[in-house]
């Protein structure tokens, strides 16, 4: 089953050219759904609605897409299918799906392909309880990491997922990974990071008074072990760890919004620097309702599940540290 929960239901859409894409998650009827944000440069849709502070309980999809802002269309895809197979709120008028929704941002060309409307109904359209592709697909297809030396030492990342369980309590993450950082394996060591070489200056320890910026969408350099007198800034919406978990848990909205936040820790077990002012990192939970649980159980298993869908996207990716193409696709 999708995401180990009864219910759920993951779909991809991967555009022609496999530089971006988007991934949904649909729920099964009655989901509550919460969500928090720890980056300082979010993406988002339905946030406030789904956030601690807010009255919203129910929650039908989840889109996670490419396409910087303009991926946030995704959603529109998304309600306009909820809405053709009568899911949403009901309220006399009309089904009014709630559909969250987070982006990443990976266009590295002018004119560069990005998710709309479509693309969020065909990922509707092969939503499946199959367990999902993962790497470089949906919106995993133009990830990266290891952005801390500038983005022409990036390499190529993905989506990921994982699941954790205890007794008879699931939470599943899925998982897109574009972080300015890079991801640690599991003892801490970097598993999928910068190719800048030792001694280049990274953030966000380096000097930035007197940054040494890249030309947009110009080739990556000759790696050289000279180090620079200052490092590229970071774009300052250009990163970014977004994610939806689900759980056979019953919980409150102001429970799920907390379990969800805790969730987070799973990003800065795995990633480093994590959270940082330039990343947009999100995270959507959706609770199936079935089991009495405690608060601190689910965003125990949670942070375990996003780090280990984190680590899942990176083995995924393909040939590990593969260098990032930053002109129009191939």
């Amino acid at each position: 089953m999708a995401l180990g929960v009864a219910g759920f239901r993951v779909g991809c859409w991967t555009h022609e050219d496999g530089h971006t894409g988007c991934t949904v998650v649909l729920a099964p009827n009655g989901a509550l759904g919460a969500a928090a944000v720890r980056g300082g440069a979010p993406g988002t849709r339905e946030m406030a609605a789904l956030g601690a502070n807010g009255n919203v309980q129910e929650c039908h999809a989840v889109v996670l897409s490419g396409g910087s802002a303009f991926g946030l269309a995704t959603a529109d895809g998304v309600v306009d299918w909820c809405e053709t197979h009568s899911i949403g709120y009901d309220r006399f008028v009309a089904r009014i799906p709630i559909v969250g929704a987070a982006i990443v941002f990976d266009l590295r060309a002018p004119g560069a392909p990005r998710p709309g409307r479509d693309a969020g109904w065909a990922a509707c359209e092969a939503a499946s309880e199959k367990d999902p592709e993962m790497g470089a697909v949906g919106v995993g297809a133009g990830c990266t990491a290891g952005k801390t030396a500038g983005l022409q030492f990036a390499v190529k990342s993905g989506q990921g997922w994982a699941v954790a369980r205890e007794g008879d309590v699931s939470v599943g993450a899925l998982v897109a990974v574009n972080p300015l950082g890079d991801v640690l394996d599991e003892r801490g060591e970097v598993l999928l990071g910068s190719r800048a070489p030792a001694g280049h200056p990274r953030y966000p320890a380096a000097d930035l008074s007197l940054p040494t910026r890249r030309e947009p969408f110009s080739q990556p350099p000759e790696v050289s072990d000279a180090p620079t007198a200052g490092v590229p800034v970071p774009g300052a919406s250009e990163n970014t760890v977004i994610g939806c978990l689900v759980t056979n848990a019953r919980l409150e909205k102001h429970q799920a919004a907390r379990a969800a936040d805790l969730a987070h820790s799973g990003i800065a077990r795995a990633i480093t620097p994590a959270h940082t002012s330039y990343d947009g990192d999100a995270l959507f939970l959706l609770c199936a309702q079935e089991r009495p649980t405690p608060m601190d159980l689910v965003a125990h298993l949670g942070a375990q599940a996003v780090a280990a869908a984190i680590r899942a996207a990176a083995r995924a990716a393909g040939p590990l540290n593969t260098p990032v193409s930053l002109g129009p696709p191939d």
